[in-house]
């Protein structure tokens, strides 16, 4: 198990963002798209790697590179070599325009609202962060909010939003991302809505939506560990517990767009109750509203129902690092609920790696060593190593970077969109 700081996505001008996909891998997409998302996945590439890399031939890379500067979406950079003397033309590479498109990526929570400018590069130009009261709000709320949210973050760039191409939004909860619906989420009082439509409405601009664990995961795919993998697994530990999967470098959300809700896989028959409204779900053993319920009950600590879930938490913790038996049971009890949870989707997908993010992560009791000693006891038994399992300690706009990945995703596809294919010759 390792327990990564990574670096904040998008400080890095030739970094790349991105699926990282293997040489000869992919052959079902559109061949301009391909051109497009290789040049973005390495910041800088030469035409004859992208050739090799694409296995088509030069001129046909040459055809498609052309399209696209010509509709402003990559350019020429000049690329010293190696020991390059500065004698002859310098060799030339190509690279996303970064100033063609900029896009805005938020995430709206049960406690803050965060926000990020990214350009078409995926390079950060501005950040910012709301706090709010814990609770559920009304659509009307929530769109002020997030008319605040953009107007203070655009103001940090220097820019209007009518200077953005498009938003990706993430909200907690059951999302339907093609039909841009919440079926219900902690953060609305409304269920059933078509938040959207009524998000691009508001802000009068597209706006991409998606739950909030597919977000860390897009962050992890476009910036992260994940970049490399063709499968890897998210899950999120935070007032809920989500997940996300990659599948062939790909986000996979299921049939209807509402899969991978493992916090709701019921690990107790007429278990504790979740705030789905349902009983014995993960969710209801392992997240922070289930850690304080249990934290009242088991210590004794009606005193303190009028505090925040925050402040309670880290009161358990404190007493859990200092020794008190019933603290460290409560989380002792989570962490072996957590154990079963991580052995399902290990005996399910097979991935290369799981991730664990999100708040409660600083809590290293749920992920301590007896815990994923009980999750390898609990996986299928095949004499082949499990999965390696990192802990990933990203700050608190890793939600909002993964909504602009969203966006970056939404708006590239759209200018890409098959028109004139050039066949591999």
């Amino acid at each position: 198990m390792m327990v990564r700081d990574p670096k904040e996505p998008g400080t890095d001008d030739h970094r790349g963002c991105g699926p990282l996909i293997a040489p000869l891998s992919e052959q079902t997409r559109p061949l301009r798209q391909q051109v497009f998302e290789r040049v973005r996945a390495a910041g800088l590439i030469p035409r004859v790697q992208l050739a090799k890399e694409l296995a088509v031939s030069p001129a046909s890379v040459t055809t498609i590179t052309q399209e696209l500067i010509e509709a402003g979406l990559i350019e020429e950079v000049a690329a010293p070599r190696d020991g390059d003397q500065g004698r002859g033309r310098p060799a030339v590479a190509l690279g996303v325009r970064s100033g063609a498109h900029l896009v805005a990526g938020m995430k709206l929570s049960d406690r803050e609202h965060t926000a990020v400018i990214v350009d078409f590069s995926g390079r950060l130009i501005a950040d910012d962060v709301i706090s709010r009261r814990p609770g559920a709000m009304t659509l009307p709320e929530l769109l002020a909010a997030m008319d605040t949210l953009l107007t203070r973050v655009c103001a940090k760039a220097g820019l209007t939003p009518r200077d953005l191409t498009a938003i990706g939004l993430g909200v907690p909860g059951f999302v339907d991302c093609e039909q841009g619906m919440v079926l219900w989420s902690s953060v609305l009082v409304e269920r059933g809505v078509a938040l959207s439509q009524a998000a691009s409405a508001r802000l009068g601009l597209p706006v991409h939506l998606d739950n909030d664990a597919n977000l860390v995961t897009l962050a992890e795919l476009w910036f992260g560990a994940g970049r490399a993998l063709s499968d890897f697994a998210v899950v999120t530990i935070e007032h809920g517990v989500g997940m996300g999967f990659v599948l062939n470098h790909r986000i996979y959300r299921g049939a209807k767009g509402l899969g991978m809700e493992l916090g709701h896989t019921k690990v107790q028959l007429d278990g504790a109750l979740c705030r789905c409204g349902q009983r014995g779900c993960l969710e209801a053993y392992v997240a922070d509203y289930a850690l304080a319920r249990e934290a009242t009950t088991a210590l004794n600590w009606s005193h303190k129902e009028g505090q925040s879930i925050n402040v309670l938490l880290e009161s358990l913790y404190d007493h859990a690092k200092a020794g008190n038996t019933a603290a460290r049971s409560i989380f002792r009890r989570a962490g072996r609920y957590l154990a079963v949870g991580l052995s399902n989707v290990v005996n399910l997908f097979d991935p290369s790696l799981i991730i664990l993010s999100g708040e409660r992560m600083r809590y290293d009791y749920l992920y301590a060593a007896e815990t994923l000693a009980e999750m390898e006891h609990l996986a299928i038994s095949t004499g082949r190593p499990k999965p390696p399992i990192e802990i990933h300690a990203w700050g608190d706009l890793l939600w909002a970077h993964g909504a602009a990945a969203l966006a970056l995703s939404e708006v590239s596809e759209r200018l890409l969109a098959p028109s004139r294919e050039i066949a591999a010759q």
